[in-house]
């Protein structure tokens, strides 16, 4: 079964950065999308980021990470990155990874989830 593996979280001061992965099991990413989504306390889980690179060289963001966000992976390590810069307060939330077979910034259109990892920024 396919599983996804969120790391790097942590608490960081406005303006700061971090750097998120999702490990996935053997070959399970290399042919789909790979997005990035958030859920705050009291909040609708939200689209961040995704990565349709194995297709294209297509990556998308939300508008209010644009800018400040990027999304990679290395398909050869079975990992998706956000790169996470200039962080502010409105941008804690646990964030997830998923896995989907064509591009949506939905999130149920996403058929594997991570558990989350937390994503705390001071001000």
């Amino acid at each position: 079964q396919v599983k996804l593996v969120e790391s790097g979280g942590g608490l960081v001061q406005a303006g700061g950065s971090l750097r998120l992965s999702c490990a996935a099991s053997a070959r399970a990413i290399s042919s789909y999308v790979m997005g990035w989504f958030r859920q705050a306390p009291g909040k609708e889980r939200e689209f961040v980021a995704a990565d349709m690179s194995w297709r294209t060289s297509m990556t998308d963001y939300a508008e209010s990470v644009k800018g400040r966000f990027t999304i990679f992976r290395d398909n050869a390590e079975n990992t998706v990155y956000l790169q996470m810069n200039s962080l502010k307060p409105e941008d804690t939330a646990v964030y997830y990874c998923a896995r989907a077979r064509a591009f949506a910034r939905e999130a149920v259109s996403y058929d594997v989830w991570g558990q989350g990892t937390q994503v705390t920024v001071s001000s």
